[in-house]
């Protein structure tokens, strides 16, 4: 699995030290659940809720269903989360081989600009002129 991590001449390209692929998404997976935790109580007191149990593969659909919610084409959501087998299927998956660059990037700074109205939203009297 991690053998196929993408390599330019023999250098990993997703890497954290430069020679092995980025690990220890278990022990990131911790901090960040404790992390949270800690900033609900912050927010709603010690004795809050527990957060429900969730995994990293949970996000990837959060932002599919996301995107759908913001319209953003199924084929293209396919393309960004790498399904093979998804909307574009059969002979069409065959032969179509575009990768729909310029569309993924759009719908990922349309997703990013949607998450980041959620962590700190425009102010009631401001007015947004492009979408």
């Amino acid at each position: 699995m991690l053998n196929s991590v993408p390599q330019i001449g023999n250098r990993v390209v997703f890497t954290v030290s430069g020679t092995a692929p980025v690990s220890g998404f278990s022990g990131a997976k911790r901090r960040l659940d404790a992390a949270m935790l800690a900033a609900k109580r912050d927010e709603l007191g010690a004795d809050c809720e527990p957060i429900p149990h969730w995994t990293l593969h949970d996000l990837r659909r959060t932002a599919a269903t996301g995107m759908a919610q913001l319209n953003i084409a199924p084929h293209v959501v396919d393309k960004i989360l790498n399904h093979v087998s998804g909307t574009i299927r059969g002979v069409a998956a065959v032969y179509n081989r575009f990768e729909y660059l310029d569309e993924r990037r759009a719908a990922l700074e349309a997703w990013g600009r949607y998450v980041a109205s959620l962590v700190a939203p425009a102010a009631a009297n401001v007015v947004a002129l492009c979408g």
